[in-house]
């Protein structure tokens, strides 16, 4: 006979925690794999760290793609979806590379926060969505958090304009990307089909583009490289379990904890201490893109 707590089936509250822990922890580790790459860029050119990254990330994604059904999973039907995903893709992963060795951590960290901003304004034209006056006005008020960070109006501004344009343009290829994913997803394509050629794609791609400038690493480099790519896949792993355990109303807010561990690693390894200003628009870009989760997933609601 069953029991009344199995006929009532799980514990959503236990559902809803394992999904913030999921999200919380992914947040830290990939924050923490920033870090590592940040340290990184000072011994090896960009698209070495991205080629040994992805490559690390998709042996991370091995069990999953195993339970998957083996190298099976990669069959696809979408040739095109993944080229498009993995080319903007890989501009997005450059871009931010070269953002951590020329910009603090934080920055860099809060700056990949405004895609969901480039997402609203790139889903009018190539997804035909309509966008009303609350999320337009929210990607405005994102876009002036990005001006805060930069200030061009003081004597030499806050922060370099050239690497933040660099980061802002990796930020909204990041945003077709996700676009390529929604139009692959509703298409009926698997997840670990999507993530698994990405990480495949982009590894090539970045390591033909290395070859030229490869710096043999020494062991501990090696190991330092390994665990990089190692930290980005788990993170993945982590934050897709996450969402797939949660309601994305639950736990996307806890997705920005990003921003303080980037904030804390960012003094306590370089000494990159955040003004007020920057502090604010840090805020203001995060209390955006709050709001355009949540008013994404309140029309998708009502549709």
């Amino acid at each position: 006979m069953e029991t009344s707590a199995a006929i009532a089936g799980p514990d959503p509250r236990v559902a809803r925690r394992h999904a913030i822990t999921c999200v919380l922890c992914a947040s830290a580790t990939f924050t923490v794999g920033s870090a590592v790459i940040k340290a990184l860029t000072a011994e090896f050119p960009v698209l070495e760290i991205v080629a040994f990254r992805s490559a690390m990330a998709f042996l991370a994604l091995l069990p999953v793609l195993w339970w998957h059904g083996g190298f099976a999973a990669l069959a696809t039907r979408r040739p095109l979806g993944h080229l498009l995903r993995t080319f903007c893709g890989f501009i997005g992963t450059v871009t931010a590379v070269y953002g951590y060795a020329t910009l603090p951590l934080a920055a860099v960290t809060a700056l990949g926060f405004a895609m969901p901003l480039f997402l609203t304004i790139l889903s009018v034209p190539l997804l035909g969505e309509r966008v009303g006056p609350r999320r337009g006005s929210a990607v405005l008020v994102g876009l002036g958090g990005v001006l805060l960070m930069l200030r061009p109006w003081q004597a030499g501004g806050a922060l370099p304009p050239l690497p933040v344009a660099i980061v802002l343009a990796g930020v909204v290829t990041w945003a077709l990307s996700m676009i390529s994913i929604r139009r692959m997803g509703e298409a009926g394509e698997r997840n670990i089909t999507i993530v698994a050629w990405y990480s495949l794609g982009t590894a090539a791609l970045a390591a033909i583009g290395a070859v030229p400038h490869w710096i043999a690493p020494t062991l501990p480099q090696l190991g330092a490289l390994a665990a990089a790519g190692l930290l980005s896949g788990i993170a993945q792993l982590l934050m897709t379990e996450g969402y797939r355990s949660g309601e994305t109303t639950l736990v996307a807010p806890f997705e920005y904890g990003a921003i303080l561990y980037a904030t804390i690693l960012g003094i306590a390894l370089w000494g990159e201490w955040p003004d007020a200003w920057s502090l604010l628009g840090i805020a203001v870009l995060i209390g955006a893109g709050l709001y355009i989760w949540h008013r994404e997933v309140v029309l998708h609601i009502r549709r």
